[in-house]
């Protein structure tokens, strides 16, 4: 102990914090806590406080604030591993940036996933509250309900209020769409970005909790009741292994799993107040569909009658409230209340609760036209959104024609049976999954696998359309539509794969068999390669069309890196493109053996290989995407040899072509080929800049391979140029992409050169410590958080910055949270609530805004910070 902590010690216990508290701020003993406190006066020892800004932490604080200057404290802790008090730790940053300039702050382009509901949020402040409290003290939370309740707005408004509370954000997962549950955990990880780390020896889920691990994140897993099993299992791992991680599930079904808190959720009151919720619900309503509409004391009655009448339920109320355009309040009461008595009759097997809600759908689909109400059952296939062409394109035929659906779409969003998703530019529809599943049910076993049929072909037929078009100005957009419709797709191929009777195995054979690049569309590596396999175990597929098959599969097992599956996958290929001649699959195989042997580092052989590839390709007209793929992998291979004036000129001339034509993936290898040569060459800010060039061109592709071979090139040329630990993150992301340092993908020399000589460069440029901190802190970034640090990404406002000499400069991000709080006038207990903290928490945060601010009442804060 010395005097500084004497001094500290002391003066925390004179304001009022306990021996117990004292010693964990201060990460020592209550043994040493109490000798202190039995010493009047300071021991001799006038060592440096522990946690004081001189000591060696201070050049990794200040490494990370320069390199992210809005680093978090809790980001802070984790790369730098603090292992002493938070308070402590605090301290030191605000003293490391009251000596640096100050910057504008990096903002979060990882998208959180929340919906953006088209209509406002109306009551259930008890049951934030209540779910806000449950989160502060439970790290599992499911909101369990009937269909129609409100578990998702609910679920949705709270992640957006209590965002601010999870240093690592919320974000929201829809598994509505999710039809296997094997499927889950790579959902989860679609959602959370994390491409960048799929491996063929590593399951979805190992990939979620060496992410999750360390983060403090909260997960909104919505509608898991129909894979409650495969959801429980998920979860439950992830509670085991990510201790700061807290999630919200909304089910029908609680998971009953260890640790589970089950938050029952009630409709919305009907009475007892001034205006109840479900009476405000349908006041809110009720005016969107009809100007001018207030609930008074002419109505009041009528209105609360049809709301008991629904058991305030807020889906049957919302669905009610579209009656009023042609109905007064009191005929809609009258009529629901005969028809909850009819079905009540005939329903004795339902809750009261199921049988409101029956009743209001029943009514809504009877209300429709017989050509809205055979739309509402034919969208109902769609397990994710879709867009009007789509609608046609599985819906329509003799019975429904293409002329008739845009009314009928007009007019079921009108009556709230369909949502309208999107932004002004591209418009999309779904429907609630209550809905969706009232609209399956009206379909008989034949119509329903018609209608899986059909939504087989679409999907079939998007990912042939991008295939076609992969070499072109449409490229990006297709692209882009493969990934929006993910959940379409995955549904499509499950049922097909389930049920490939009809010729349904054949359809999504060929569809798999055309689509070599669905990897650089959204659709992870990992996931790709499961449906390629599954395919080769239809029956009744061409021996042509698996040839076809097979050879997309082994270019997506050399792109992961497992050639040795490749090798035999390959071998399988090539005796089936010779039996049935075809030249361009033959080809193909002959392309890719000699890309995995470049892999590899078998030069030679490889010049070989991809000589004859490219013969068969000329002679074949097997088109340009075959040949720009060919030029690009020469040209990486002729880098490699080093022969740099041939790999400039291959990586040239397919940057002429592909800019004349508008394309862009293509281009954007073209661009790092350039870069690559550039940096071979000496020309080291012409490296940087390609590199930065092909990875921004490439940012719109779900393309772990190609993201990870310009973020190498960005970070060597980056270390090249001195760039110190800008270029240690970028590598340390770029590695987490290929599994573990110096094990790149490819396995040549020359590339582990290329590495060998950027890590030496840059230990040279920064020591140890800090090389470790930030080549960590790269490996735990998702692509999207590596896009983000790369590039920036411009705030809607700055702030101005406070200046360093200003007392509340002193403040913690999380002090100056509760302190602007604390002006407000608010209780303690109501700041807890509100930032989903512990009360105890939020006085020693105020303990240390007194403390900081030299002030002697809470009441004192508000002039504070105004001056």
């Amino acid at each position: 102990m010395n005097v500084d902590e004497w001094a500290e010690i002391h003066r925390c216990h004179d304001g009022g914090e306990s021996i117990k508290g004292i010693a964990g701020r201060l990460g020592m003993s209550r043994n040493t806590v109490r000798r202190a406190l039995s010493m009047e006066t300071p021991p001799e020892d006038h060592r440096r406080l522990k946690g004081s800004v001189t000591d060696d932490a201070d050049r990794l604080i200040r490494d990370l604030i320069v390199e992210t200057p809005d680093v978090s404290i809790a980001d802070i802790s984790r790369s730098i591993e603090w292992t002493r008090s938070r308070t402590l730790l605090s301290r030191k940053v605000n003293a490391v940036r009251a000596e640096l300039p100050a910057t504008a702050p990096r903002t979060d382009a990882t998208s959180t996933g929340l919906p953006r509901p088209s209509t406002s949020f109306v009551g259930r402040r008890v049951e934030l509250r209540e779910l806000r409290r449950l989160l502060g003290e439970h790290r599992l939370v499911s909101v369990v309900g009937p269909g129609g309740i409100g578990k998702t707005r609910l679920s949705v408004q709270a992640a957006g209020e209590f965002r601010r509370a999870f240093t690592d954000g919320v974000r929201f997962v829809e598994f509505a769409s999710v039809r296997n549950e094997g499927m889950l955990g790579q959902t989860l990880c679609d959602a959370l970005g994390l491409e960048n780390r799929d491996a063929h020896d590593r399951s979805a889920e190992d990939t979620l909790v060496e992410y999750l691990r360390n983060r403090r994140m909260l997960l909104v897993l919505d509608n898991c009741e129909h894979v409650v099993d495969g959801a429980a299992a998920l979860v439950a791992r992830l509670m085991v292994e990510a201790a700061d991680l807290r999630v919200v599930v909304t089910s029908r079904e609680y998971l009953a799993i260890p640790g589970e808190y089950v938050f029952h959720l009630d409709p919305l009151p009907t009475g007892g107040e001034t205006e109840p919720d479900a009476i405000e619900l349908f006041s809110r309503r009720a005016e969107a569909v009809l100007t001018g509409f207030t609930v008074d004391e002419n109505n009041i009655e009528s209105v609360r009658r049809i709301c008991e009448r629904l058991d305030g339920l807020p889906l049957a109320i919302e669905l009610a409230c579209t009656r009023l355009t042609v109905l007064s309040v009191d005929d809609l009461a009258d009529l629901l209340d005969r028809r909850v008595s009819l079905l009540s009759v005939g329903s004795r097997d339902r809750t009261p609760r199921h049988r409101s809600l029956q009743a209001t759908i029943d009514w809504s689909h009877e209300l429709c036209s017989d050509t809205e109400k055979l739309l509402w059952t034919r969208v109902s296939v769609f397990a994710d959104g879709f867009d009007l062409q789509m609608a046609m394109e599985v819906c329509a035929d003799d019975d429904l024609p293409e002329s008739a659906i845009l009314d009928s779409m007009t007019a079921l969003v009108a009556k709230s049976v369909l949502l309208r998703i999107g932004d002004g530019k591209h418009v999309r529809f779904r429907l609630l999954e209550s809905l969706r599943e009232y609209g399956w049910g009206k379909l008989t076993a034949a119509e329903r696998r018609r209608m899986n049929a059909r939504l087989l072909d679409c999907c079939a037929a998007i990912i042939v359309d991008c295939a076609d078009s992969w070499y072109g100005p449409d490229q990006l957009r297709k692209a882009a539509h493969v990934q929006e419709n993910r959940g379409n797709i995955r549904a499509a191929l499950h049922s097909a794969l389930n049920d490939p009777g009809e010729g349904q195995g054949r359809v999504a054979a060929d569809a798999l068999g055309a689509g070599r690049f669905l990897w650089a569309c959204g659709i992870s590596v990992r996931e790709h390669r499961l449906w390629l396999t599954m395919a080769l175990e239809l029956p009744d597929v061409p021996q042509i069309v698996k040839g076809r098959i097979l050879g997309v599969l082994a270019l997506v097992q050399t792109l992961q890196g497992d050639r040795e599956s490749a090798a035999f996958t390959l071998q399988r290929a090539g005796v089936i493109a010779d039996r049935e001649h075809d030249v361009v699959t033959a080809g193909f195989v002959t392309h890719t053996l000699g890309l995995r042997d470049f892999f590899a580092g078998d030069f030679d052989t490889a010049t070989v290989y991809l000589d004859e590839a490219e013969r068969v390709y000329g002679e074949n007209a097997a088109g340009p995407v075959l040949s720009a793929t060919l030029a690009i992998h020469r040209g990486m291979l002729l880098s490699s040899l080093p022969d740099i004036e041939r790999a400039e000129r291959v990586f040239s001339a397919v940057h002429t072509d592909t800019l004349a034509v508008d394309e862009t993936w293509f281009h954007s290898y073209a661009t790092y080929g350039l870069g690559l040569v550039a940096l071979l060459d000496g020309r080291i800010d012409d490296a940087v800049t390609s590199a930065a060039d092909a990875l921004e061109r490439h940012r719109g592709f779900g393309d772990t391979v190609g993201t990870t071979l310009m973020s190498d090139l960005l970070g060597w040329a980056l270390a090249e140029q001195g760039a110190g630990l800008r270029a240690v993150v970028v590598l340390g992301a770029a590695s987490s992409m290929w599994g573990s340092f110096g094990q790149q993908l490819y396995g040549s020399e020359h590339w582990n050169s290329l590495r060998s000589k950027a890590v030496d460069t840059l230990h040279r440029q920064v020591d140890d410590a800090a090389f470790d901190k930030a080549w960590a802190r790269g490996r735990a970034m998702s692509t999207s958080e590596l896009y983000d640090y790369v590039f920036g990404s411009a705030p809607a406002a700055t702030a101005e910055p406070r200046d360093a000499d200003e007392p509340t400069a002193a403040l913690s991000p999380r002090e100056r949270e509760v302190a602007d709080l604390v002006a407000t006038g608010l209780s303690n207990r109501m700041i807890a609530e509100k930032l989903v903290l512990s009360t105890r928490t939020v006085e020693g945060h105020v303990e240390h805004i007194l403390h900081k601010l030299c002030l002697n009442k809470r009441a004192e804060v508000a002039e504070a910070l105004v001056g």
